[in-house]
C-alpha cells in the first residue's frame, strides 16, 4: 500500500473514531439525563409512598377513634337505657308500695280495734252463759255446730295473725320504698345497712331453698356506721348488682359440687362493713363460689363483658356500678378473687360529701 493510501486511511480512521466518540459522548449524557430522571422519579416515587403511608396511618387513627366513639356512644346509650329501666323501675316499685301502703295502713290501724271489738263481745258471751247456762235445743245445736270453745280460742289468734302479717307487709312496702328512693336527687346521709336490708329482702326469692337449690345463708358483720352522704338509689343499685352476681356464681358452685361436699362447706355470702378512716367506710360483700381467673377478673368491670349464658345478663351491671362508685361518688370498687377462694367485691366511699 502506498504512503498516501495509509494517509488517506489513517484520516478514515481517525474521522470514525470522532464519530464514535461523538456518539459515546451523547450516549453518556443520554444516560445521565436518564439517571437523573430515574432518581427523580424514585424521588417521587418515594416521596408518593411516605404520603400514603401518612395517610394511612391517619385515615387507619381515624377509623380507630371512629370505632372508639361509636363503641363509647353505644355504650353510654345502653348505660342510659340500663339507668332509664332501673328508674322506672325505681318508679315502679315506689308506685306499688304507695298503692300497697294505703290500704294495709287502713287493715293494720283497725285490727287493733276489731281485737278489742272481739274480746269485748266473747266477755259478753261469756257472761250470758255464766248467767244463764239454761238454752234451748235450737241453741244447742248451733253452739255446736259452730264449736264455741273452738271458735273463743282461735278467733283471737287468726286477728293475732292477721296484725303480725299486716306488719310484715308494712315492713315490705318500707322496704321497697327504702330501694327504690326516687324521690331523691341528690346526696343525702343514709343508712347503708338498710338498703343492703332491702336489697337482701328484695332478693330473698333467689336465696331461699326450693327443689335443685338449697337456702344460701348470709352472715352479716355490720360495724357502726355513721350515715353516709350518697345517692341512696344508685347505691342500692350497686348493692343489687353484686349481690345478684354472688346469688349466680353461688348457684354455679351449687350445680358443679356434690351434695357432701356442699354439706361440708354450704354455701354463703358474708357482708361486711366497717369505717377504714376518718371519711372512709367500706363495704365488702364476699361469697365463696368458684371464683375467678386473673383474665376474667380484669374484664369484669368491662362494658358487655360477661360469663353468663346469653339472655342471662347484658354485662353492664358490674360496669354501671363502677361508674356509679368511682365517678358518683369518688369512691373505690375493687375486685378480689381467685380459682377455688370465692370473690369479695370492696366498695369504698366518702362519708362525707367530699373526695378524699
Amino acid at each position: 500500500m502506498e504512503p498516501t493510501d495509509w494517509d488517506n486511511r489513517i484520516k478514515e480512521l481517525e474521522k470514525e473514531n470522532r464519530i464514535l466518540q461523538e456518539k459515546l459522548e451523547t450516549s453518556e449524557t443520554d444516560r445521565s439525563q436518564l439517571q437523573a430522571i430515574n432518581q427523580k422519579k424514585e424521588s417521587l416515587l418515594k416521596i408518593l409512598t411516605e404520603e400514603f403511608k401518612d395517610s394511612e396511618n391517619i385515615l387507619k387513627a381515624r377509623i380507630s377513634t371512629l370505632e372508639k366513639a361509636l363503641e363509647n356512644q353505644q355504650t353510654t346509650q345502653l348505660k342510659l337505657i340500663e339507668a332509664e329501666k332501673m328508674s322506672a323501675l325505681g318508679i315502679l316499685v315506689a308506685g306499688i308500695a304507695h298503692e300497697i301502703n294505703n290500704p294495709v295502713n287502713f287493715i293494720y290501724g283497725n285490727i287493733t280495734y276489731v281485737n278489742d271489738y272481739a274480746g269485748d263481745i266473747l266477755t259478753l258471751l261469756a257472761m250470758y252463759q255464766d248467767r244463764y247456762p239454761e238454752t234451748d235445743a235450737e241453741m244447742e245445736a248451733f253452739l255446736e255446730k259452730i264449736d264455741i270453745d273452738f271458735l273463743r280460742e282461735d278467733l283471737l289468734k287468726t286477728l293475732s295473725s292477721m296484725k303480725v302479717g299486716s306488719e310484715r307487709i308494712r315492713e315490705i312496702v318500707l322496704t321497697l320504698r327504702n330501694f327504690a328512693r326516687v324521690d331523691e336527687g341528690e346526696k343525702k346521709p343514709v343508712n347503708i345497712h338498710e338498703g343492703i336490708d332491702s336489697t337482701l329482702l328484695i332478693l330473698q326469692h333467689l336465696t331461699k331453698e326450693k327443689p335443685g337449690h338449697s337456702t344460701i345463708n348470709f352472715i352479716k358483720n355490720y360495724g357502726d356506721l355513721p350515715k353516709v352522704e350518697c345517692y341512696a338509689g344508685q347505691l342500692n343499685q350497686v348493692f343489687m348488682n353484686i349481690i345478684n352476681n354472688a346469688v349466680d356464681a353461688l348457684r354455679e358452685r351449687e350445680q358443679k359440687s356434690s351434695l357432701d361436699e356442699i354439706e361440708a362447706n354450704p354455701i354463703q355470702m358474708t357482708i361486711t362493713t366497717s369505717i377504714i378512716s376518718q371519711n372512709w367506710a367500706r363495704i365488702s360483700i364476699k361469697d365463696n363460689g368458684m371464683g375467678m381467673n386473673e383474665s376474667v377478673k380484669g374484664k369484669i368491670f368491662d362494658p358487655f363483658f360477661t360469663t353468663k349464658q346469653v339472655g342471662h345478663g347484658t354485662g353492664l351491671g358490674l360496669s354501671i356500678s363502677y361508674q356509679i362508685v368511682v365517678d358518683k361518688h369518688g369512691g373505690r370498687l375493687e375486685c378480689i378473687s381467685a380459682i377455688g377462694e370465692g370473690t369479695e367485691f370492696v366498695i369504698e366511699i366518702p362519708i362525707a360529701n367530699s373526695r378524699s
